[in-house]
């Protein structure tokens, strides 16, 4: 009798210690690279600055014009601007910006003529 009261005892422990394990798992494995992504954006939307290529949540391109606390004027072709709260931006686009552009051909250019 006494080792039926032993082992009632550990299988008790047991659904316990799964429950914790699996918090644990889901801790590490969603809960906590989300809450680093949505530190990295909020930190990249909040150096966003005039002259930044961005990409918004909707996939809309255009160069940022102007920022203020709640929203981000882009220019997404010439002469037209759009207002977006600072959360629809995605991303910044890495590249030349188009006042960039003919130098960078320019460097190319040059290279091919020495070649």
């Amino acid at each position: 009798m006494p080792l039926a009261a032993n082992s009632g005892g550990a299988g008790s422990f047991m659904p316990i210690l799964m429950i914790v394990l699996l918090f644990g798992v889901m801790y590490f494995m969603m809960i906590r690279p989300q809450q680093k992504r949505r530190r990295e954006a909020e930190q990249m939307q909040s150096t966003l600055g005039p002259g930044a290529e961005v990409v918004t949540i909707g996939g809309l391109y255009g160069h940022v014009v102007s920022v203020d606390d709640e929203t981000v004027t882009l220019e997404v072709a010439p002469g037209v601007h759009n207002r977006y709260a600072r959360p629809a931006i995605a991303r910044v686009v890495s590249g030349a910006t188009p006042q960039d552009a003919p130098a960078a051909e320019k460097v190319v250019d040059e290279a091919d003529v020495k070649d």
